[in-house]
C-alpha cells in the first residue's frame, strides 16, 4: 500500500544554498538586499579610506572606537559569562598604544600583562564571573585587540597606507564576489552546521576575485609587484572566510543572528569586520615574509 507523502512542518524551510561567503537568497528580496548592502558600504568605505589615508592618531583612534564597539557586541552576546568590560577596554587601549609606540614584541608584552590584569579585575568586580568571565574577556582581547594592533603595525610599515588599502580591497572584493557568486551558482553548503548560507561555489569565486584584486593593486605599484600581490591576495582570500566562519560559530553558540545594530539591518561592527580581524594579521605577517 503506498505511503502518504510526508509534509514539511509549517514554518520549516529547505536550507538555503547561499550566504555572505556565497549567498543565494530568494529572488524576491535579492535586489533590495544588494541595494541595502551598497547603501551601507559606501559611507563606511569613505570613512575607512579617510582613516587609512590620514594614518597616525586618526587611524589609531578610529580603530580604538571600532574596537570598543566590537568588544561591547562580543561581551553582550556572552553577557551570561559576565566578562570584565573595564579590563577589556583598558586592555584594548594598551594593545593599540603598544602597536603605535613600539613593535610586535611590545604588543606581545602588553597582551601577556593583560592576563593577570583581567584576572584581578574579574576577581574584584561585584558580579564575579570566574573562568567564563576571564575566558570571554581574553578572547575579546586576543581576537579583536591583537587584530587591530596588527592593523596599526601594518599601517606603520613602509608603504603602510597602500598595504592596508590592499588588504581592505581584497577582503571586501572577495566578500562581494563570494556573495554574488553564491547567489548565482551556489549549490553545495560550505559549513552547514555553522553557516548554512555559505557555499563552496561562493568560496571559490571569492578566492579568485580577492586574489585578482590584490594582484591588480600590486601591478600599480613598482615596490609591490604582481607576484607579491598574488601571494598576498591568496593569503587574504583564505583568511577572510575563516574570520567569517569564526564569528558565525560564536553567534550560533550565543543564539543570535547579528552582533549588533550599528549598520542597521546588516548587523553590528563585528558582522562587518569579522573577516578583517583575520586578514589584517595575515596581511602583516605575509608581507613581512615577502620582504
Amino acid at each position: 500500500m503506498p505511503q502518504p507523502r510526508r509534509r514539511r512542518p509549517a514554518g520549516q524551510r529547505r536550507p538555503a544554498s547561499g550566504g555572505g561567503g556565497g549567498a543565494r537568497p530568494r529572488r524576491r528580496s535579492g535586489g533590495s538586499d544588494l541595494g541595502a548592502r551598497i547603501l551601507v558600504a559606501i559611507p563606511a568605505l569613505v570613512v575607512a579610506l579617510a582613516m587609512v589615508a590620514l594614518g597616525g592618531a586618526v587611524f589609531q583612534v578610529g580603530l580604538g572606537i571600532l574596537g570598543l564597539v566590537c568588544l561591547h557586541e562580543l561581551f553582550s552576546m556572552f553577557e551570561r559569562a559576565r566578562p570584565a568590560r573595564l579590563a577589556g577596554a583598558i586592555g584594548l587601549a594598551g594593545l593599540l598604544t603598544a602597536a603605535a609606540l613600539g613593535d610586535r614584541g611590545t604588543v606581545l608584552l602588553v597582551f601577556m600583562a593583560c592576563i593577570p590584569f583581567v584576572f584581578l579585575v574579574t576577581v574584584n568586580q561585584a558580579r564575579g564571573g570566574g573562568a567564563p568571565a576571564i575566558s570571554v574577556t581574553l578572547m575579546g582581547l586576543a581576537w579583536i585587540g591583537l587584530a587591530l594592533a596588527h592593523a596599526v603595525l601594518l599601517r606603520d610599515l613602509p608603504h603602510g597606507g597602500a598595504l592596508v588599502f590592499a588588504v581592505l580591497l581584497g577582503t571586501f572584493a572577495g566578500d562581494t564576489g563570494a556573495y554574488l557568486g553564491g547567489r548565482a551558482f551556489g549549490r553545495r553548503p560550505l559549513a552547514l552546521s555553522i553557516s548554512p548560507n555559505k557555499t563552496v561555489e561562493g568560496l571559490a569565486i571569492g578566492i579568485v576575485v580577492c586574489t585578482a584584486a590584490v594582484w591588480w593593486a600590486g601591478l600599480s605599484q613598482e615596490w609591490f609587484g604582481g607576484t607579491k600581490g598574488a601571494i598576498l591576495g591568496v593569503s587574504i582570500a583564505l583568511a577572510a572566510p575563516l574570520g567569517d566562519l569564526f564569528e558565525s560559530y560564536l553567534k550560533r553558540d550565543a543564539g543570535t543572528k547579528d552582533t549588533g545594530t550599528l549598520f542597521g539591518a546588516h548587523g553590528g561592527a563585528l558582522d562587518r569586520l569579522d573577516a578583517i580581524l583575520f586578514t589584517a594579521v595575515t596581511g602583516y605577517y605575509v608581507w613581512l615574509a615577502l620582504t
